[in-house]
């Protein structure tokens, strides 16, 4: 029988893209593979848009069409790159969940408190039960494949999604900072009365005291409260704005030199959280909260280019809110890959 290694090694990665129920159709297994990618279907706290937990099923069913020739770590495929199969049981209790936190969100839309109605306040704190089992299960596998020495990256779902992630991260690197790719700051603390929302991320992450900096871009949509804890915490929090980015273009300020200033903010170790919605939302139109203006994809790739060339080391990443579309899921899978490319890269590992 032929080993998926040995089928590794006779790959034709300028042939048709195999539709074997792997990302980009590689034949990886679990053991053999040295990235391994876990898509997480959920989107219980979502606030607008309902779909990004298809997100990984649409990006894991456009990936076997991308061409696997990349510019920056050509041989990035040899790495080995695998996603478990997606979890069922999340999905249902996705779909459970979801339901319930609607219920939470309608009534504080319509002005009622949550506290003083005893069946609702049961419902939240149900949702938010749930949300810490989901961290516990992507803490659990995150956690098992680091320690047998393999490289994670995660795809969403919505942004509340890698916290389990970057729990278990903490508990390997002293200090590291994030990049942190959004429209929005996330930097709510317990958004519409979850613990573990989507808006809250970035707020959850910074309890980490791993955590040393956290650096956003493309940030356009936020909230006082969130600029005021931006403002107080004394730099370790850096945010670049998409309207002044884009004034210091308009001023002469080439895009590589803003990268530069960006880069220079963080860390040797780097964790990349890559929220589709900082990006212009023709990119993906179906994303859960979309909001105009926003980087061009080629833009975040120069900038993450950056992050290697200056010889820090990415050490894991996240791919949120992808929407429930073709077109996202085909801009989705480019992002993972080329994250996977430049996590090779900024490792050392270059096939």
């Amino acid at each position: 029988m032929t080993t998926s290694s040995t089928s590794l090694e006779t790959f034709d990665p300028s042939g048709v893209g195999l539709d074997n129920g792997n990302l980009y159709g590689l034949p990886c297994t679990y053991d053999d593979a040295h990235i391994i990618v876990f898509g997480v279907p959920w989107e219980v706290t979502v606030s607008y848009h309902e779909g990004t937990a298809q997100g990984p099923q649409r990006i894991l069913e456009a990936s076997p069409q991308l061409d696997l020739y990349d510019r920056d770590n050509p041989e990035a495929w040899r790495q080995g790159i695998f996603m478990p199969p997606i979890p069922q049981p999340l999905q249902q209790i996705n779909l459970q969940m979801r339901e319930a936190a609607h219920r939470v969100i309608q009534a504080m839309e319509e002005g009622i408190a949550i506290e003083k109605h005893p069946l609702l306040q049961d419902t939240l704190d149900q949702v938010n039960h749930a949300c810490e089992q989901m961290n516990g299960w992507l803490y659990g596998q995150a956690s098992h494949a680091l320690d047998q020495g393999k490289r994670v990256g995660v795809i969403g779902g919505d942004h509340s999604v890698p916290f389990g992630y970057l729990q278990a991260l903490a508990e390997r690197y002293p200090t590291f900072g994030i990049l942190h790719i959004d429209a929005h700051a996330d930097l709510r603390l317990a958004y519409q009365g979850f613990r573990y929302s989507h808006a809250s991320i970035m707020n959850n992450a910074l309890t980490l005291p791993q955590v040393g900096t956290l650096v956003q871009v493309g940030i356009r949509d936020l909230c006082h409260d969130e600029v005021a804890l931006i403002e107080q915490s004394a730099g370790r929090i850096v945010t670049y704005y998409d309207a002044v980015l884009k004034e210091n273009r308009y001023q002469g300020m080439t895009w590589l030199a803003q990268c530069e200033a960006i880069v220079a903010h963080l860390p040797p170790q780097v964790y990349v959280s890559f929220d589709v919605d900082g990006l212009d939302p023709k990119l993906c139109p179906h994303t859960g909260t979309p909001v105009p203006g926003g980087l061009e994809l080629e833009e975040v790739f120069c900038l993450l280019r950056q992050v290697v060339r200056s010889g820090r080391q990415i050490i894991g990443f996240d791919v949120s809110e992808i929407g429930d579309g073709e077109w996202d899921g085909n801009v989705g899978a480019r992002i993972v890959y080329k994250l996977c490319a430049l996590m090779g890269l900024s490792s050392g590992v270059e096939s």
